[in-house]
């Protein structure tokens, strides 16, 4: 399978919390960074279990997952993903690498629209953004 169609078959499969199909298309010894946490994951089992245990914890059977964007140029795939559910609206923008249909690496950031307060001083300059969940 080419990365781009990889990668969205991930998302696809995350969005439906189908841990095992995700597994099929991570390499066993994938890394995956999280640097806004400051986290790194090593490794298909652990970044499953992560998933998994986020999935039980974090957010509701319900949870919404739209991919944005996708864009790919050879092995590497970025995508802009919204997460969402009753409370609490994530994006993530995602760095992966592909190979022989699977994700090697991977790097996230994530974060919460309006979590990063606009400073004043470019009030003059900024219109708001509003980015409905649709």
């Amino acid at each position: 399978m080419e990365p781009l169609k990889v990668v969205t078959e991930l998302w696809n499969r995350i969005g439906a919390h189908d841990w095992p199909a995700v597994g099929t298309l991570i390499a066993e010894d994938a890394v995956i960074e999280w640097p806004v946490s400051a986290e790194r994951i090593v490794g298909r089992a652990n970044f499953l279990a992560v998933l998994s245990d986020m999935g039980q914890s974090t957010y509701a059977d319900d949870t919404r997952v739209r991919l944005l964007r996708a864009l790919a140029d050879g092995d590497r795939v970025v995508t802009e993903v919204e997460m969402a559910d009753d409370h609490v609206v994530y994006r993530g923008v995602s760095l992966w690498t592909v190979r022989d249909g699977e994700v090697v690496d991977g790097r996230e950031y994530w974060t919460s629209p309006g979590q990063d307060p606009a400073p004043r001083w470019r009030a003059g300059y900024v219109e708001p953004l509003t980015t409905p969940l649709t």
